[in-house]
């Protein structure tokens, strides 16, 4: 590519984010609360059962969308190479899975549980006040009960 010429421009197309506001606050009163109590009991049991780790890790990764029908964060790099547009999805960096693993099994399983619920007890003991940080535990709960970085 010449000094000239640059590279061509990059759209990405992005959905709408997801339901309004007004449609994920409907939800998360008459649905959202309940739903997301049930799946976090559910995904903490699994997580604790050998066979159900995989659908417990699962069922915690999405407990923010099944809450409140908040959509999935994506990442999206752009670079140039040789005259062309590249865009991808990097994967974020992880520790080892032998730390990640050792950690569920000696602190990650217990500290998860203690950690999901004062994020329930927040949302129940204020009223509606703590809601943002509740909700700011429940996305952080994955790295909580293993490490992992989303």
């Amino acid at each position: 590519m010449s000094h000239n010429q640059l590279p061509a421009p990059v759209i990405i197309a992005r959905s709408s984010g997801g339901p309004g506001c007004l449609l994920r606050i409907l939800y998360f009163l008459f649905v959202g609360i309940w739903l997301g109590a049930i799946w976090t009991i559910i995904a903490w049991v699994a997580m604790v059962t050998i066979i159900g780790i995989p659908l417990g890790f699962w069922m915690l990764n999405r407990l923010p969308q099944v809450m409140t029908l908040k959509p999935r964060a994506q990442t999206v790099a752009v670079s140039v190479q040789g005259g062309t547009v590249i865009v991808s999805q990097p994967q974020t960096r992880q520790l080892p899975l032998p730390i990640r693993a050792l950690y569920f099994v000696l602190i990650g399983w217990w500290l998860s549980a203690l950690w999901l619920s004062a994020a329930w007890g927040l949302m129940a003991a204020s009223g509606g006040l703590a809601f943002p940080i509740a909700f700011w535990m429940f996305d952080r709960t994955p790295f909580v009960l293993s490490l992992t970085r989303m």
